[in-house]
């Protein structure tokens, strides 16, 4: 039976079944973003031109096809405008396309400027009327380096124990205090940044960076599982590794400080400290080893950088340095150094004249010449090519010193840090190949040519290290048959040499040797002069012994021109011992030397000690599940070279302010303790007087003897004074 149109329309309600099925339309723009500085070009070109800007988005993660992207035209000259309007299909991809390519160059002449389309209608139809802002409270922020204006001019170290982190101030004993402790700061372990403006923790999420005066969060950064961090020269950039890769789920936030589809499967993240923006990702990078036993090593740091901060370089081992510039991360010149048979390079430290130079340049503006940097790097054997040791000079990539070695087994490269000085320490083998020897390639940096001295060893070197802003070197070396053995409660014979340039004689020459030593670790004060020996990771021996390598002699002190021979100013200031010491660090002053024992290492006597330079003991803590000890750095002096100069000269006149200052503390301490010592004595006649006046009462109202006393009848003694008159006088005294 058929109903009529009207009596179907004006009867049947069909509203539960529109509200059902209605379909929700977007009649906003939060999908499309515009695109500025898009190149003009005809129609020839745009299929070429939307699928670049298609490959370029999805670099960044923001998936896109040509479709998506609309042109405009214009019809008068039948090119494009230079804008396109590209369609994400929801906010959140256009929020994150937005952000991840705003900035972006397109080509050397192009870059992209990106605005949501909402927002352009947001600011078309925007109320034009002049509203003056409210003017908010100024907060300052707090200063990131403001315990170097500690007035009594402190240290400070950090202490890791079980979940306990702690910030200590380091000074004489009653200024030591602890200056922050948190519980669970951090889940792996912490470091300083090189400069000592940050205090890193790590975290399953991330690392999160600390300072000023009351250790607020100042920034953090989400890699996952992060296990090693490392830190720009400057404090520009912080380099993080995870050992797994990264993903990228579908709900991880979106934006410039997260990782995006292209990071997927990489290990290594380079983040921007001040914004906190994510650079680039690398892979990890790992290095063959000769013994089939061993597995793939790691190099860390992965990532070098120049001492400026303007570039950071990875090697692929034996192909290519890539050089990579700051803050763009972009392959210098777009290509790498193709070198055949790389294996491992340094860049050359900037040394203190060399920081001056730069910022006299800086303010010279730009007619000043800038100097370039420096890297060395060493190729093994290949084919008919002998193993080769070269610097370079760079942005320029001019190659400035090459050096030939023949017999090589294995190569360090170790720079003086001033970088006046490279030292490429070479193992070498015998032609059977059944011994190994050592030489030290010493290449004279600031001089012309680049003029190289060899020192020949007989025995394999250990240990090298150069002395801080000097022209001395102290090397570890052994004959022993043990050397190379991992079995316990072994000791290794050692040889501790000192070496100097001799200007005279433009040589390297030996000032001492100390033989028959059990020492493994050589460790130079920041100021150089003193150096301890040590040795670390033995379950056997645990010996230290100070040393000063310009001890003066009575004769010179007394102003005599007194003739001395190579090394006779060498002398031990003491010995000491630090059973199961695992670590050795100076302070950066130069005064004192903290060794610790970690529980990361071995679970005896853990715990940490600090002396002062000549070896005396100055405190000693022994604590259960210790883990870390590290000094805090400080930033270079802003005095210039002048100035400390004439701090040394008046040395004498502060040095006295300074011996009256300790008088007055150690006068007021002493005042403090006598003070404290006569109140103790003052509580205890009373409390003795007090007790005594009890006994005594309860004696008399008990009437009994005590201690062979006889109780007597008080008697009450009334004293009577009388005044008699003698004779009384009286006179006028006339005016």
């Amino acid at each position: 039976m058929a109903f009529p149109n009207d009596v179907i329309d004006d009867e049947l309600d069909f509203s539960d079944i529109e509200a059902k099925y209605r379909v929700e339309f977007d009649d906003g723009f939060d999908n499309v973003i515009v695109v500025d500085g898009v190149p003009i070009i005809d129609k020839s070109k745009l299929d070429k031109l939307l699928a670049k800007i298609s490959k370029e988005f999805s670099r960044r993660g923001a998936v896109i096809k040509p479709d998506d992207i609309f042109v405009p035209w214009d019809d008068h000259s039948g090119k494009t405008k230079g804008f396109v309007f590209i369609d994400l299909g929801n906010a959140d991809a256009a929020a994150f396309a937005a952000s991840a390519m705003h900035g972006h160059p397109f080509d050397s002449k192009h870059t992209f400027h990106i605005n949501r389309f909402s927002e352009i209608q947001r600011y078309e139809n925007m109320d034009e009327t002049y509203v003056e802002p409210k003017v908010e409270d100024y907060r300052p922020k707090e200063h990131l380096r403001a315990w170097l204006a500690d007035p009594h001019g402190r240290d400070q170290y950090v202490t890791y124990r079980g979940d306990d982190v702690e910030i200590h101030w380091h000074g004489k004993p009653s200024q030591c205090e602890v200056a922050y402790a948190k519980k669970n700061w951090t889940e792996l372990y912490a470091s300083w940044s090189p400069l000592g403006t940050f205090f890193a923790t790590l975290f399953r999420q991330g690392v999160r960076l600390w300072g000023g005066p009351s250790w607020e969060p100042q920034h953090r950064f989400a890699h996952p599982l992060v296990k090693l961090i490392d830190f720009s020269p400057c404090e520009n950039y912080l380099v993080t590794w995870s050992h797994d890769p990264i993903t990228v789920p579908a709900n991880l936030p979106q934006g410039p400080e997260f990782f995006s589809p292209e990071d997927e499967g990489n290990n290594i993240a380079v983040w921007d400290i001040k914004s906190g923006h994510l650079l680039r990702t690398f892979p990890t990078t790992t290095y063959e080893t000769d013994d089939p036993a061993m597995k793939k090593q790691m190099q860390w740091p992965a990532l070098k950088w120049s001492s400026d901060d303007k570039f950071v370089a990875r090697t692929t081992p034996g192909q290519q340095i890539s050089v990579y510039e700051l803050p763009s991360m972009g392959l210098h010149d777009k290509k790498s150094l193709r070198i055949e048979g790389v294996v491992d390079f340094e860049w050359c430290p900037l040394g203190d004249k060399d920081k001056e130079d730069a910022e006299k340049a800086a303010e010279a503006g730009k007619g000043a010449k800038k100097k370039e940097n420096m890297l060395a790097y060493w190729t093994p054997e290949v084919a008919n090519q002998p193993a080769r040791v070269t610097l370079i000079s760079f942005p320029s990539r001019t190659v400035l010193r090459q050096k030939n070695l023949f017999h090589v087994t294995e190569c360090k490269l170790h720079w003086q840090n001033q970088g006046d000085f490279l030292c490429v320490k070479v193992d070498r083998h015998t032609k059977t190949k059944k011994s190994i020897f050592c030489n030290l390639e010493i290449f004279r940096v600031r001089e012309k040519d680049f003029p190289v001295e060899v020192v020949e060893l007989k025995d394999p070197v250990t240990d090298f290290s150069w002395e801080p802003k000097g022209e001395r070197f102290a090397i570890v070396s052994s004959n022993d048959p043990n050397l190379g053995s991992s079995a316990p409660g072994i000791t290794i014979k050692t040889d501790i040499s000192f070496y100097q340039l001799d200007r005279a004689k433009n040589d390297f020459k030996l000032l001492r040797i100390l033989a028959s030593r059990t020492s493994n670790t050589i460790r130079w004060s920041p100021r150089g002069r003193h150096v301890v020996l040590a040795t670390v990771g033995s379950s056997t021996k645990s010996e230290l012994e100070f040393w000063d390598l310009d001890f003066t002699s009575e004769e010179r002190r007394e102003g005599q021109n007194v003739k001395e021979e190579w090394g006779s100013g060498i002398q031990q200031l003491g010995s000491a011992d630090h059973y199961g010491v695992t670590d050795v660090e100076w302070d950066p002053s130069g005064r004192y030397l903290a060794t610790s024992a970690s529980a990361w290492r071995h679970t005896l006597e853990n715990g940490y000690a600090i002396w002062d330079f000549r070896g005396q003991e100055l405190e000693k803590h022994i604590l259960d599940r210790f883990k870390q000890f590290i000094w805090r750095p400080r930033p270079r002096s802003l005095l210039t070279k002048e100035q400390q100069r004439l701090i040394r000269k008046n040395l004498r006149e502060y040095s006295r302010a300074f011996d009256e200052e300790d008088a007055a503390e150690e006068s007021n301490v002493s005042a403090e303790l006598v003070a404290h010592r006569k109140r103790l004595v003052d509580e205890w006649n009373a409390w003795r007087a007090r007790c005594k006046r009890d006994i005594a009462e309860e004696k008399r109202s008990r009437g009994q003897k005590l201690n062979g006393e006889h109780h007597e009848e008080e008697k009450e003694e009334i004293e009577e004074w009388i005044d008699e008159v003698i004779e009384q006088i009286e006179e006028e005294v006339v005016d």
